[in-house]
């Protein structure tokens, strides 16, 4: 496929807001990709040359040296790409502006143009990896004069997109379920196989390999898709109560009931002796946890498995369990080993997904807990978490208080016949947290979607968040609430820098929001807040209608807690149980004022 192809969809789809149109557009441009060149297309799509969890580096060219590499493939000054780049505010669009300059400078330039071979997907693709690639001295000019190689042969549309791209600033407003309604529209036979594609994706978290299959083999193949080892599983996700009677009856009566550990989720990988950890984000994290690798080649006694559960902090004296943030010392790239003597760690497994080549993602959970059983060998430091079969709500109760004594965050309740739903929240698992003590039972993970410029003290900067819940119906992220409480001073830094890495000019195509905030982003970050209440509000589009006609959910006095980088803008917390949180509020209110009465 032409690379200008791709260039003008991307135009295309710039220019529009309405899904509907996106998905039809993606639609027409995967029927015309070559097989072979499908997974890179969307990975073009999706902003990246790879999957998030690949584990490469990142093309490594900087906003100065991309303005050298333009000068240079332009034959225009620095001086005059940087002062364009300050009238127009976007590099991509002084790429493009100076190759037409360039090329309208002569008749020969337009003949040698028109007469070069035009660059195909492939070939932009395999130029920026070899980029990404290069190491070493000498590394930072050869990136430059490839780089500079591969402008000089791009249109000028292909230009501005090619360095959009290696800028990180693609802003096409597509999201993950508009690619896969797509392809189920153009590859899958219709809208009805988008759950086929949807939870193979689930299963196999690689859209290009998933299009590349359906391009090839048809969705049948899709259908009977399993795990594979190296390609991370989206992780299941549990919605939450607070009352244990009601958390039984959703789980059927009986259920298991494990700790909550106050870690890193990670899902590990493991083939003979490789071994691979990712993230809750699907992110490779197996540099930070050398020790966990050797542990598990130890105690999986199998050749290839998916096990999945928490790493926990330790600490080092006692053996006690350590807050999540003890974790973040092992994001060092240096001095690995102080590291893990300092901040030790242990593996707390609550399930398996894969062992010896069958899949094990549609066998009840009772069934998966007995293979989790067979093929680990438990230690202090690597073994099953601590759970028990549990039905009475009283029973559930003190084991609940029992973990929160451990140090942990609460309970995990879960369907003994349940099925892991890759990539999917259910209630086949239940989360039981602790009371915040405060009218809202417990934190909620928003996303940052906007900023306002503060006042006094914080004037110049960004000194509120505009933050917004997923509503995955729509794929789409709805207002909730203004958090301008709550940070300290390195925590105001940090807003101000990932607002620059994230602001556009337009509100994302993907966020609902009746509030105009003074700098949009795109929906990336995903940040901890806890407030007084959940409230009516006449301003935020978060349950708009739910409750009472033109009013949505706001939080009432929120406060930042914590930056969730484990978390993915789609693993946020959901339109939908804020409103059963709003209601769970509204129903404990009224029950104190009726004992009040009384």
């Amino acid at each position: 496929m032409l690379f200008e192809v791709l260039a003008e969809t991307f135009e295309r789809l710039e220019g529009t807001s309405s899904r509907i149109t996106l998905t039809s557009i993606l639609a027409s441009l995967f029927k015309k990709a070559d097989p072979d060149d499908i997974d890179k297309v969307i990975y073009f799509i999706q902003g990246s040359l790879w999957p998030s969890w690949y584990g490469e580096p990142e093309i490594g060219i900087s906003e100065k040296l991309l303005i050298k590499s333009i000068s240079l493939a332009t034959g225009f000054s620095e001086n005059e790409v940087e002062n364009l780049y300050k009238k127009l505010g976007d590099l991509g669009r002084v790429a493009e502006n100076l190759k037409i300059r360039k090329t309208q400078s002569t008749a020969l330039t337009r003949f040698i143009s028109s007469s070069e071979k035009k660059l195909t997907v492939s070939d932009v693709h395999s130029t920026l990896v070899k980029i990404a690639r290069m190491t070493g001295e000498g590394s930072r000019d050869l990136k430059i004069r490839t780089f500079v190689g591969l402008l000089q042969q791009a249109s000028p549309k292909e230009a501005k997109y090619i360095v959009r791209f290696v800028e990180g600033r693609l802003r096409l407003g597509v999201g993950d379920a508009t690619i896969i309604e797509a392809l189920a529209v153009a590859l899958g036979g219709g809208e009805s196989s988008k759950p086929v594609i949807e939870k193979a994706y689930n299963i196999r978290a690689d859209l290009g390999e998933i299009g590349r299959i359906l391009i090839r083999e048809g969705i049948e193949k899709i259908k009977i898709i399993t795990p594979s080892i190296g390609i991370p599983v989206r992780p299941m996700l549990a919605e939450r109560l607070s009352d244990p009677r009601e958390i039984l009856d959703k789980v059927g009566g009986k259920g298991i009931a494990e700790f909550k550990y106050d870690g890193e989720r990670a899902q590990i990988h493991k083939k003979d002796d490789n071994v691979i950890i990712f993230s809750r984000r699907l992110e490779n994290i197996s540099h930070q946890y050398p020790d966990v690798i050797e542990m598990s080649r130890k105690y999986i006694k199998a050749r290839e498995a998916i096990v999945e559960g928490e790493i926990v902090a330790l600490d080092p004296d006692t053996g006690e369990y350590r807050p999540f943030q003890e974790l973040m010392h092992r994001k060092r790239k240096h001095d690995i080993s102080k590291i893990i003597e300092e901040y030790p760690v242990a593996v707390r497994l609550f399930d398996i997904l894969y062992v010896d080549g069958v899949s094990l993602v549609d066998r009840p959970l009772i069934e998966r807990r007995e293979y989790l059983i067979k093929y680990i060998e438990q230690r202090p430091e690597f073994s099953i978490a601590e759970y028990k079969e549990i039905s009475d709500p009283d029973e559930l109760e003190k084991f609940f208080l029992k973990s929160l004594e451990e140090g942990n965050e609460g309970l995990v309740i879960k369907s003994l016949s349940g099925i892991y739903q890759a990539g999917a929240r259910g209630w086949l698992w239940i989360k039981y947290k602790r009371d915040y003590k405060s009218e809202m039972i417990d934190t909620v993970d928003l996303v940052l979607v906007g900023g306002f410029y503060g006042r006094g003290k914080r004037g110049g900067k960004i000194g509120t968040a505009l933050l917004a819940a997923y509503d995955p119906e729509k794929d789409v992220f709805r207002t909730i609430c203004k958090v301008g409480s709550g940070f300290s001073d390195s925590d105001l830094i940090e807003l101000n820098k990932r607002i620059e890495q994230t602001k556009i000019s337009h509100r994302h195509p993907r966020v609902v929001s009746e509030i105009e905030p003074d700098v949009w982003t795109v929906p990336k970050y995903v940040m901890e807040v806890i407030g007084a209440e959940l409230t009516l509000s006449p301003l935020h589009t978060c349950c708009l209608d739910s409750v009472r006609k033109g009013v949505g959910i706001s939080i009432r006095f929120p406060r930042f807690i914590r930056w969730r980088d484990d978390k993915n803008p789609e693993d946020a917390t959901t339109e939908k149980e804020l409103l059963e949180m709003y209601f769970k509020q509204l129903k404990k209110i009224e029950t104190e004022q009726t004992e009040k009465t009384i």
